[in-house]
């Protein structure tokens, strides 16, 4: 081995920013599902769907920085870059789309809004358990059975956010209101089909080391 490559920086231990992120978007997701479920405490769960946003953030400049410091990683490094930034997407996602909620001054939520909510967290919990069991990687099949059901989430909430808005150019007279509601409901179907670009680089990080 080369004088630089026993310099550098080596194996540093990243596992630890994805386990850290996909919890905090996990528990991002689950807070949504709160407001979803009592729109009087819109404005607190906007705060603590904020607050987790700012520490997924932190967890991302981390991971990043270390990257940056680091010569020999212990998966492909567009991997590690790809797979933290899918999760951010997520999470940044799910603040927007409760912002807005906040904003547009949304109180009454129909169901279809409660049902994408669940099986975005739903996606997001698979998240959080396919990229723990990275770090170990000696249960390929239990981690690609888990970029199944994420996918099989995403195929759910395309679903219900075309019969979302179907029911919507149906039904609501108001034209901003539509407005209002497509934006929310595309929110949450692009956070989920995020969630799904996480499990494909899972995916890919599971077929190249099996």
């Amino acid at each position: 081995m080369s004088l630089l490559r026993r310099l550098l920086p080596r194996e540093s231990d990243f596992f630890e920013y994805f386990d850290e992120h996909s919890r905090l978007t996990s528990s991002a997701a689950k807070e949504l599902i709160v407001l979803v479920a009592e729109p009087a405490r819109i404005a607190e769960q906007v705060k603590k769907i904020k607050d987790l946003e700012h520490q997924a953030d932190l967890a991302v400049h981390r991971c990043l920085e270390k990257l940056h410091r680091t010569f020999i990683t212990p998966i492909d490094r567009n991997d590690i870059h790809g797979l933290i930034q899918a999760m951010d997407d997520v999470i940044d996602l799910i603040d927007g789309t409760a912002r807005k909620i906040q904003l547009f001054e949304l109180t009454r939520m129909p169901d279809s809004m409660r049902e994408a909510a669940d099986v975005l967290a739903r996606s997001t919990q698979l998240v959080e358990h396919a990229v723990n069991s990275l770090r170990r990687m000696k249960d390929g099949a239990a981690i690609l059975a888990d970029c199944v059901e994420i996918k099989r989430c995403e195929t759910d909430a395309d679903a219900i956010h075309a019969a979302a808005v179907a029911r919507l150019f149906k039904e609501e007279k108001d034209t901003l209101a539509i407005i209002k509601w497509r934006e929310i409901y595309e929110g949450l179907e692009s956070a989920t089909d995020a969630c799904e670009d996480a499990a494909n680089i899972v995916e890919g990080i599971v077929l190249e080391h099996a």
